[in-house]
């Protein structure tokens, strides 16, 4: 899906209408609501951190699903990307500060998902059962 230009005008309304299939919004929720860049936002936290240390932390991600997401979230604005000049060459990522703030929200779904994992769990074993009769 290609990026709309920001107009600046009355249109942002509908670049920030989550309902529209065109809108800018519903483009950045579908890049960002995904696992991967939930968990690398989460991972990253409040640290630098560098690719081998996301990919060892991040458990069943691959390099290529972890390089696809660091470059979304880089160019959402999410991670700034430091490459240090050595051999090999060092590569940081942290949080922007829009980055920390979408982190608070993860944050809040780590919370909700502690609280009622077990009443998730219930309820799907409650779906999941075979029908008596």
């Amino acid at each position: 899906m290609g990026t709309k230009p920001l107009s600046g005008t009355e249109n942002d309304t509908d670049d920030a209408d989550l309902l529209r299939a065109d809108s800018l919004a519903r483009e950045i929720f579908s890049d960002v609501a995904n696992k991967w860049a939930l968990l690398i936002i989460e991972t990253i936290g409040d640290r630098t951190r560098r690719f081998t240390e996301l990919r060892n932390d991040i458990e069943g991600i691959s390099h290529k699903m972890l390089t696809q997401n660091l470059r979304m979230l880089e160019r959402n604005g999410l991670i700034e990307r430091t490459v240090h000049p050595t051999v090999p060459p060092r590569v940081d990522y942290t949080l922007t500060e829009a980055g920390h703030g979408l982190r608070a929200t993860v944050d809040g779904m780590c919370d909700w998902t502690h609280r009622f994992l077990s009443h998730i769990d219930d309820a799907r074993r409650r779906f999941d059962a075979p029908v008596n009769g």
